[in-house]
Parts: structure tokens; sequence; C-alpha cells
């Protein structure tokens, strides 16, 4: 999966840019009413290794199956 294609998942999911430092990008949301941040690090067109990939997934709080 690309960074884009995460982007557009959580962005979809009510997430929105908060801010920027560098290539790490950081988007809010809530979920079942909780705030979450999730920090976004790498270009969007760069591939996201699995172990950061499971870590952007559970800083979200989304369900795995829509990153599938």
């Amino acid at each position: 999966m690309k960074y884009r294609d995460f982007i557009e998942i959580i962005e979809k999911h009510g997430f929105v840019w908060k801010r920027t430092r560098g290539d790490h990008h950081q988007y809010e949301g809530f979920v079942e009413d909780q705030r979450r941040l999730v920090t976004v690090g790498g270009k969007a067109s760069d591939d996201i290794v699995p172990g950061v990939l499971a870590s952007m997934i559970r800083q979200s709080g989304l369900p795995k199956a829509l990153f599938r």
C-alpha cells in the first residue's frame, strides 16, 4: 500500500490534516467519540513498510479490513 492510498482511506472516514513537520503529517479524527492522531511519515508515492502500516492502523482506531 502507498501512503497516498492510506491517506485517502482515513480522509474518507473523517480524518483531517492538522500539521506537518518535514515528511511527517498528522491527521486528526474521531473514532467512537475518541480523538485519534495518526502520524503519516513518508512521501505519497512511497510504499509503506508492513510494520509501519500496522502502527498507523492502530493509531487510527479503524478496522484492519478497511486497509486491504
